[in-house]
């Protein structure tokens, strides 16, 4: 961390300005790998509030209190997932994760030792799963350090605020930036959020 302080005196001073960064990775939203990946697919493109309400409706059709496992989820009519707000695109993404994670194409069990290129690869292989939801999942659920969405509107306009620029970077020119923040890239993401709701 001193590090990165060093070589960026501009992140150094929004850092001392800002939430602390929390530990990765988060595991308490989530009961399991996939299960925070099924939480991704259903909070896409909706608000927190919606997207919970959503999630905990989903959440009991499972016949105990964690949220449907694999099979659950592939035993369940698209009739009870749609009933309980997931949308008919979602509810095929998220059979998609299910049948991918049983047998065993998504190797969830092993994915914490595999570098991160090779992460976004195969979990962008499931429907509704795209780089950016992979690139969440490494920083958040793996608690992988070096993690930065160039495609990522909120650190496009923390890179702006930080920078002082008249606008909103794009991907190329955010993940140039960045490279002066490896290998702690998350890091430098987290302040940039931050620096948006701030």
């Amino acid at each position: 961390m001193r590090g990165l302080r060093r070589r960026d005196p501009v992140l150094a001073r929004a850092m001392g300005r800002v939430a602390p960064l929390p530990e990765f990775p988060i595991r308490a939203d989530a009961d399991s790998h996939f299960h925070s990946l099924a939480k991704a697919i259903v909070h896409q493109q909706l608000s927190t509030k919606a997207a919970g309400t959503i999630h905990r409706r989903v959440r009991s059709l499972s016949a105990g209190r964690r949220f449907p496992s694999p099979p659950e989820i592939l035993e369940l009519p698209d009739a009870h997932l749609r009933g309980a707000g997931l949308s008919r695109a979602k509810t095929i993404a998220i059979k998609d994760l299910a049948t991918k994670t049983l047998d065993g194409s998504l190797g969830l069990r092993t994915i914490s030792r595999r570098p991160d290129e090779e992460v976004i690869e195969v979990l962008t292989r499931v429907r509704g799963i795209g780089v950016w939801s992979a690139q969440m999942f490494l920083l958040f659920r793996l608690g992988r350090q070096d993690v930065m969405a160039g495609g990522d509107l909120g650190l496009q306009e923390g890179l702006r605020i930080l920078d002082g620029l008249p606008e909103r970077p794009g991907p190329k020119e955010l993940e140039s930036r960045a490279e002066v923040w490896a290998p702690l890239r998350s890091v430098a993401s987290w302040v940039l959020w931050r620096l948006v709701s701030a």
